[in-house]
C-alpha cells in the first residue's frame, strides 16, 4: 500500500513511524515531512494551504490513501478536494472541520444536541462582548476564546473584568490572532481535571483509540504562557472505564450522529478535550484531528494494522470497537527552542539524537528540524518529542528523561515534570488551563 501523510511536526513523524513499523509493503509518502521522517518516507515539498497541490501530489505519487496531519489543511477543504476526484483520506470535509475552526460553531453545534459543555456567549463585536463581562453573566474567572484558529494562542483565562476586557480588544480591536478574532466566544470557568480522548470514525462506526493528557503551558508546576504542548502521557488514569461510557454515550455518539443529521457525516480523528467536573465530563474544545503531542504517545501503544485501519476509516468500512493496545505507559517530553512559545531559534546545531533513540524503550520524533549541510538543526519552537515507553509510569518518565537527556542544542528546555500527573500521589485538580 502507497500512503501519503500530510504534515511535518512531530504527529506526521510518530504517523510514519506507526504505519512503517513491521510493515514492508507500506511505502510512504510524506508531504513535507521533516529530516526524521526521511528515511522512512519519501519527503515532497507542499503548500498545506492547497488542496488542489495535494491532490496533485497524491496523483504524482499514485497513493492510495493520504491520511491529514494538521488542521490547516482540513479547514481549506483537503477532504473535499479528495472526494471530488474519489482519492480516500483520513480527515473530515472543511464543513465538519468547523469543529475545530470555529469555537463559535462547535458551541452552537454542542448546544443543539446536548452535548455538555460551559455555558457560553457568542460575541460577534467588541462591544457586545464588553457587555457580557460587564454584566457578569458567565462569572470569573471567564474564558476569553477567540472564534478561529490562532495556534493555541487565542484564549485567555480572564480572572477579573480587565483582564478579560484586554483579552477581547486584543483579539479584536488589536487583531493580534487576525481573522481568527473576527468573534470571541466568552465561556463559563469550568473547574476539574483535564483529559482528552480519541476516536477514529468513518463517519458512522468509530473506533476508540485511547486516552491522554498533555501539558500546555511552557513552564513545571503548570506556569507560564500555553504552548502548542509541551508533552503528554497515554493512557489517562482520569479515563476510567466509568468516565469512558459516558464520554461515548454523552459526546461522542451525539456528535456524530450530529453531524449526520445535519449532513456533514464526520471522518476522521475526532479529538476531544475534556473537563471532568463534579456533575460528569464536559467539552472544553474538539480538534478534528490527532493532538500533537498526544499522537507520540498514543501511536506507539497501539497493536494494530494501521494501515488498514485508517484505510477503513477512508472508506467506511469502519468496525465499531476499541483498538488494540499494548499493555505499556508512554511518556512524551517535547524539548522546544530558545525563546519558544513567544519565538523560537533555528539554525541551531543538534547532537545526541542517535544516542537518544538507542536508550531502550525510547523513540525520538522530529518536529522542527531541518538538515543542513550535513547536520541536523533547529527549525522551529518545538523542535522534537522523546517519548519514553515502560510497563509502569515511572518507568516510561525515566526512560523518557534519560533520552532527552543525551540531546544537546544552543537554548533547548524542556519540562522536567512530564507525567508526574499520572502518577497516582500526585492525580488532582489540574491549574486552570484552556486551548
Amino acid at each position: 500500500m502507497r500512503i501519503l501523510v500530510i504534515g511535518g511536526g512531530g504527529r506526521e513523524h510518530a504517523m510514519a513511524w506507526a504505519l512503517t513499523s513491521g510493515r514492508a509493503d507500506v511505502t510512504l509518502v510524506c508531504a513535507p515531512g521533516n529530516p526524521g521522517i526521511a528515511p522512512i518516507a519519501k519527503c515532497v515539498p507542499a503548500d498545506l494551504t492547497r488542496p488542489d497541490e495535494l491532490v496533485a501530489i497524491a496523483d504524482r505519487e499514485g497513493v492510495d490513501l493520504t491520511v491529514v496531519g494538521p488542521e490547516l489543511p482540513l479547514s481549506a477543504g483537503v477532504a473535499d478536494a479528495f472526494a471530488d476526484v474519489s482519492r480516500p483520506i483520513v480527515g473530515p470535509t472543511r464543513a465538519a472541520a468547523a469543529l475545530e475552526s470555529s469555537k463559535s460553531f462547535a458551541k452552537h453545534f454542542m448546544a443543539r444536541h446536548g452535548v455538555p459543555t460551559a455555558r457560553f456567549a457568542d460575541c460577534s463585536t467588541s462591544n457586545e462582548a464588553f457587555d457580557v463581562i460587564a454584566r457578569g453573566e458567565l462569572g470569573f474567572p471567564v474564558v476569553v476564546k477567540a472564534d478561529g484558529l490562532a495556534a493555541g494562542k487565542g484564549v485567555v483565562i480572564a480572572e477579573n473584568r480587565a483582564t478579560a476586557e484586554a483579552a477581547v480588544r486584543e483579539a479584536m480591536v488589536d487583531r493580534r490572532f487576525g481573522g481568527a478574532g473576527d468573534r470571541v466566544v466568552l465561556e463559563e470557568f469550568l473547574v476539574g481535571q483535564e483529559a482528552s480522548y480519541f476516536v477514529l470514525s468513518d463517519g458512522r462506526s468509530f473506533v476508540r483509540m485511547s486516552s491522554a493528557q498533555d501539558h500546555k503551558r511552557i513552564f513545571d508546576d503548570d506556569r507560564g504562557p500555553n504552548t502548542g504542548g509541551m508533552g503528554a502521557f497515554a493512557p489517562s488514569p482520569l479515563i476510567t472505564a466509568e468516565v469512558e461510557a459516558r464520554v461515548i454515550k454523552e459526546v461522542v455518539e451525539p456528535v456524530l450522529a450530529g453531524m449526520r443529521a445535519e449532513g456533514n457525516p464526520f471522518g476522521g480523528f475526532l479529538y476531544v478535550g475534556l473537563m471532568l467536573t463534579a456533575t460528569g465530563p464536559k467539552v472544553v474544545e474538539f480538534n478534528v484531528r490527532f493532538g500533537d503531542p498526544e499522537a507520540q504517545v498514543i501511536l506507539p501503544m497501539l497493536d494494530e494494522d494501521l494501515a488498514g485501519l485508517f484505510m477503513a476509516a477512508a472508506t467506511g468500512r469502519l468496525p465499531s470497537r476499541a483498538a488494540r493496545i499494548r499493555d505499556e505507559r508512554l511518556v512524551g517530553v517535547v524539548i522546544a527552542s530558545g525563546g519558544y512559545p513567544e519565538s523560537s531559534e533555528s539554525g541551531r546545531a543538534i547532537t545526541g539524537l542517535a544516542q537518544a533513540a538507542a536508550v531502550p524503550g525510547a523513540l525520538v520524533f522530529h518536529a522542527g528540524t531541518a538538515a543542513r549541510d550535513g547536520a541536523i538543526v533547529t527549525a522551529g519552537g518545538r523542535v522534537l518529542t522523546v517519548v519514553g515507553r515502560g510497563p509502569s509510569y515511572q518507568d516510561a518518565i525515566a526512560v523518557a528523561y534519560r533520552s532527552a537527556a543525551e540531546i544537546r542544542f544552543e537554548g533547548m528546555q524542556f519540562r522536567s515534570d512530564i507525567g508526574r500527573k499520572a502518577l497516582a500521589a500526585h492525580v488532582g485538580p489540574n491549574p486552570p488551563r484552556s486551548t
